[in-house]
């Protein structure tokens, strides 16, 4: 058995990583409007983060993307902002270091392209989630920045890059 790898996305993940988000979002009781779920982006997100200053990476084990997440400015924001995106793990995935590991990448990523700050938002029953954000020095906000389309995430965090 190999050791999952991050890699960035290629355009044959396109279809799991879509069904990865789509099943944490139901497995995790999300709403399908105001989140991820319904975003157009989601069935094309190697096409979608082809882009200047945007990254997507997929974690890949023994074939299969068990997660995913990626950077990019923040929607409808004056400023160097760069959003965490989309970063969702399968069950199979949880509790071995993943997060954290896609986290540095993502965060460094950020900087390598010169952001100075990284936003992101989240649900409140995703504690886990938080506690890793936390982990690596997010700080709770008291508000949405940007517009990012996702009236349904009510939790909103901020790290300096």
């Amino acid at each position: 058995m190999n050791k999952p790898i991050i890699r960035p996305i290629q355009k044959e993940d396109n279809a799991q990583v879509a069904a990865v988000v789509r099943k944490v979002l139901v497995d995790m009781g999300a709403p399908k409007v105001g989140t991820a779920y319904a975003d157009e982006a989601l069935d094309t997100m190697y096409e979608h983060y082809d882009r200047p200053k945007a990254a997507y990476f997929v974690v890949e084990d023994n074939g299969a993307v068990i997660g995913c997440a990626g950077i990019a400015q923040l929607d409808n924001y004056d400023g160097n902002v760069c959003e965490l995106q989309k970063m969702y793990f399968l069950e199979e995935a949880r509790g071995k270091g993943l997060g954290s590991a896609m986290m540095k990448k993502c965060l460094d990523t950020a900087r390598d392209f010169g952001f100075e700050q990284c936003y992101l938002e989240t649900m409140p029953y995703m504690e886990a989630a938080q506690k890793l954000y936390k982990r690596t020095g997010f700080d709770y906000i008291d508000g949405p920045m940007g517009n990012t389309g996702h009236f349904s995430c009510p939790v909103h965090m901020l790290i300096t890059l």
